[in-house]
C-alpha cells in the first residue's frame, strides 16, 4: 500500500531553511493565534479513513509533531520520531476526500494536533524537504488541493510507504529522530510504516489544546501569505486569577466579581485572540442526557478557597481556561456539575468535574508547562468537542460523597489535582489533606 505528494507551495518558496531538520532557527516559543487559526482550519466535512491514530515506524516508534518547531503559525514543522506515548502530537488523520483532496484513491496525512498536512518540497535544502504545512499548500490556509500533499491510498493500516506524487521514486524515510526522504528501496524497513493505536489517554486534549486545529472561523482570507509576520507575537502566558472586588464571601478578604459567559466575539487570553461563540458552543455542548450527582455546586479547597472559571481566560473556543482559586462568593463562575454517566463518561464509579458556566471539563495534564497543568477543556478531550470519554478527565467518585480527591484515572492514582499558586495545578498526590476538595451546595 502506498501514499503520495507534488508541486510544493509557492507561498513559502522564498523561505530559507536550516541545513538539518533537528536544529531549526525558525523554532518559536509562541504562535500567532489568529494566523494559526486561519492557516489550519479543520475540514469537518472531510472523509477520514482513520481518525486520531498513531503512525508507527518499523521499530515501533511513533511519528509526532511539536507545534512550536516551525514558524509563527505552525507551518514548516518537522515530522519527528519519538517513543510512543512520550509526547503529544502523535495523533494523525488519514483524509480520503474533502476540501483539500478531490483525487480518488488518494489521501492526506494530517496532524490531529496542528491540522497541517504532510508535504514534500524538493526545492528545499536536503534534509529539510519533508515537513508539515497548511493543507492546500498556501501558508495562510487559502489553498485548495495540491498534489505535494496527496498520497495514493488503497485503504488499510499497512505496512505502507509514503511516496510523494511529485517524486514517485522518493520515499519518506526515518533518519534518526526525524522523517527525511531517500530513494525508495523495496524492503527498506526505515521506509515502512503502519497505522494503528491512539494517544488519546496520553493527553487530555489529544494533542489539540492550544494548537492551530480549529473549528471554522467566520471568514478566511484568501491572499497568499507573507514569509514572516509583520509583528512578532507575544509569548502566551497563563491567565491571571480574577480581579478582586469588595464583597462578603465565605473566604477571608475580598470576593471576586462575576464574569458573564459572553455570547459575542470578545477578546480572550489565549490562542485565537477573540472568542468565536459558534466554535465555543460546538466545543462545549451541554450533555442534557448526563447523570449529575451534583448540579451547580461550589468546590472548596481544604483552605476554604473556591474554584473559579473565567470564560474569557482561555482560547477562542473556551478551551485551556485556568481554574482559579478565589474567596468564595457564590458567583456563576464558581459553579460546577459532577457527572457520573453520560456522553463523556462511560466509566463506572467515576465522575467528571464540569463548569456549569462553560460546560468544559476540569482537565489535568502534567506535560504542560509548570503552573499551567490544569485547565478547563472540552469534555472528551477533543478541542472541537467531538471526543467521547477521556480517562484524564475522570476520577474515582461514588456519586454520594461530599468530598473527593481528583486523581485522574489515566494516571492510576499517581497524579492529583491540587491547589497551586492562585489556581489548580497537577502534581504528585500529597498526604497532608490538601488534595481533598469539598462539595458545597
Amino acid at each position: 500500500m502506498l501514499f503520495t505528494f507534488s508541486t510544493a507551495v509557492a507561498a513559502y518558496a522564498a523561505l530559507t531553511s536550516a541545513a538539518t531538520i533537528k536544529h531549526l532557527p525558525r523554532a518559536v516559543t509562541s504562535l500567532n493565534g489568529e494566523a494559526t487559526v486561519e492557516a489550519h482550519q479543520r475540514d469537518n466535512g472531510a472523509t477520514r479513513a482513520f481518525s486520531s491514530v498513531q503512525i508507527k515506524t518499523s521499530d515501533g516508534k511513533c511519528l509526532s509533531v511539536d507545534k512550536f518547531s516551525g514558524d509563527f503559525r505552525a507551518n514548516l514543522t518537522p515530522i519527528q520520531v519519538s517513543d510512543c506515548g512520550s509526547t503529544d502530537g502523535q495523533n494523525w488523520d488519514i483524509i480520503t476526500s474533502g476540501l483539500h483532496n478531490n483525487v480518488p484513491g488518494s489521501a492526506l496525512v494530517v496532524s490531529t494536533l496542528t491540522q497541517a498536512c504532510f508535504n514534500f518540497d524538493p526545492r528545499r535544502k536536503a534534509g529539510n524537504q519533508a515537513l508539515l504545512f497548511s493543507c492546500g499548500g498556501r501558508a495562510d490556509g487559502s489553498g485548495k488541493v495540491t498534489d505535494s500533499q496527496l498520497f495514493p491510498f488503497a485503504g488499510g493500516a499497512g505496512p505502507l510507504t509514503f511516496r510523494p506524487d511529485n517524486s514517485p521514486d522518493t520515499c519518506f524515510t526515518v533518519k534518526g529522530d526525524v522523517i527525511d526522504v531517500a530513494p525508495c528501496q523495496s524492503g527498506d524497513a526505515s521506509q515502512t510504516f503502519t497505522l494503528g493505536g491512539a494517544a488519546a489517554d496520553n493527553n487530555n486534549n489529544n494533542g489539540e489544546a492550544g494548537s492551530g486545529e480549529v473549528a471554522k472561523p467566520a471568514e478566511s482570507k484568501t491572499g497568499t501569505a507573507k514569509a514572516s509576520p509583520t509583528k512578532r507575537p507575544a509569548t502566551e502566558q497563563p491567565a491571571a486569577a480574577p480581579t478582586a472586588a469588595p464583597g462578603t464571601g465565605s473566604g477571608s478578604g475580598n470576593a471576586v466579581v462575576a464574569i458573564p459567559n459572553p455570547t459575542a466575539a470578545v477578546p480572550v487570553s489565549r490562542a485565537g485572540g477573540t472568542l468565536n461563540p459558534t466554535a465555543a458552543a460546538e466545543a462545549n455542548e451541554r450533555d442534557d442526557t448526563a447523570t449529575r450527582a451534583f448540579t451547580s455546586v461550589s468546590i472548596q479547597t481544604s483552605s476554604g478557597k473556591c474554584l473559579f472559571v473565567d470564560p474569557t481566560a482561555g482560547d477562542f473556543r473556551q478551551n485551556l481556561i485556568p481554574v482559579s482559586l478565589v474567596d468564595c462568593s457564590g458567583t456563576p463562575n464558581e459553579k460546577f456539575d459532577l457527572i457520573t454517566a453520560g456522553k463523556h463518561n462511560d466509566a463506572k464509579g467515576a465522575a467528571l468535574l464540569v463548569s456549569s458556566l462553560t460546560n468544559g471539563c476540569v482537565s489535568p495534564d502534567s506535560r504542560r508547562q509548570p503552573g499551567d497543568t490544569v485547565t478547563v477543556f472540552s469534555c472528551g478531550g477533543r478541542a472541537a468537542g467531538e471526543g467521547k470519554t477521556n480517562s484524564g478527565q475522570t476520577f474515582p467518585f461514588n456519586g454520594t460523597e461530599t468530598s473527593f480527591v481528583f486523581a485522574p484515572r489515566s494516571d492510576n492514582g499517581k497524579l492529583c489535582v491540587i491547589p497551586g499558586n492562585g489556581r489548580l495545578e497537577a502534581g504528585p498526590c500529597p498526604t497532608d489533606g490538601s488534595q481533598i476538595f469539598k462539595i458545597v451546595q
